[in-house]
């Protein structure tokens, strides 16, 4: 990937496209090109070969996607499938139509079995049933892994895919009704803090466990796949530890410095019981993670407290 190649990274605006485009241009990468989901509808086809045969990028970083928390993800099922269905088949299918050199696809650590042996190797994908809550997004995002491998193994195109964990970093979604567990928390807790709460409830029993990743550290991962993995096979994107429910509440509740109870609420949902990812394929790649837990949500919550939300 030379300094002039034009890259596109789809979803540009996002919290992992825009932390992809940070990292792209703290290297010397300058021909980045993105739209905005106004000016470019990834869900028609159309559009977006259009969009190809008038920029013909030479790499495309795929991170748009309609995502969301459990909630999200178990109300509005219809739209999470056919969404991202669309969005990653339109872009799969306009890359290789315009010999785009090189295409990165991100999924999500959802893709594999509810109750696939932990940490989650990337064997074990369709080996068991997927967690209910968020089946329709997993699905849509498993066809995104088959639709890279298929490409590449009919038209041998150079198109490849990697499995994220969970991630948290600047310009997270902080909605209460439709956020991830951590920027959730990490809101709960700065506005309790602020009304004098007495108690903060947390969804569910605490119990689970989860593994959370940086975005600048997915980020830099992300270019590093692009510019030196060619393989066909997937790749994991964590960190190799995880934490439960609890002890990130706790976490949060230290770093925010609210000295009110936290209250479970057993009624809500855990979702899948633990997600932590095999991630050794990557590191014999020579890529690990750099920023631990407790550093990455000091540095998010200094963000957040500077954001109109606070």
């Amino acid at each position: 990937m030379n300094f002039s190649d034009k890259i596109y990274v789809a979803g540009h605006n996002g919290m992992v496209g825009s932390a992809i485009v940070r990292r792209l241009n703290s290297l010397g990468y300058t021909n980045i090109v993105g739209k905005t989901s106004k000016e470019l509808d990834l869900r028609n086809q159309q559009s977006v070969n259009n969009f190809f045969e008038v920029e013909k990028p030479n790499y495309v970083f795929l991170a748009a996607a309609k995502v969301g928390g459990i909630q999200a993800n178990n109300v509005y099922r219809a739209e999470f499938l056919y969404d991202n269905l669309m969005i990653e088949a339109n872009i799969i299918d306009a890359s290789h139509k315009n010999k785009v050199t090189k295409l990165l696809f991100l999924g999500s650590s959802c893709i594999y079995p509810k109750m696939a042996p932990q940490p989650l190797n990337e064997d074990y994908l369709l080996t068991g049933e997927l967690e209910p809550t968020n089946e329709p997004y997993a699905i849509a995002k498993i066809t995104g892994i088959k639709l890279c491998e298929s490409y590449r193994s009919q038209y041998g195109a150079n198109f490849i895919s990697a499995m994220p964990t969970n991630l948290y970093g600047p310009n997270d979604n902080y909605d209460l009704q439709n956020s991830h567990v951590l920027p959730a928390l990490l809101r709960k807790f700065h506005e309790a803090k602020k009304s004098g709460n007495a108690s903060v409830e947390v969804w569910g029993s605490g119990l689970p466990k989860r593994e959370f990743l940086h975005v600048d550290d997915l980020a830099e991962a992300c270019v590093f796949l692009m510019t030196q993995y060619d393989g066909t096979e997937w790749l994991n994107i964590g960190t190799g530890e995880d934490i439960s429910i609890k002890e990130l509440a706790l976490l949060i509740k230290s770093i925010v410095g609210f000295e009110g109870e936290l209250i479970f609420d057993s009624s809500k949902p855990d979702g899948t019981p633990r997600k932590l990812m095999d991630v050794s394929r990557l590191h014999k790649l020579g890529w690990k993670h750099k920023i631990d837990l407790k550093e990455g949500i000091e540095r998010v919550y200094s963000e957040f407290k500077q954001s109109e939300l606070a």
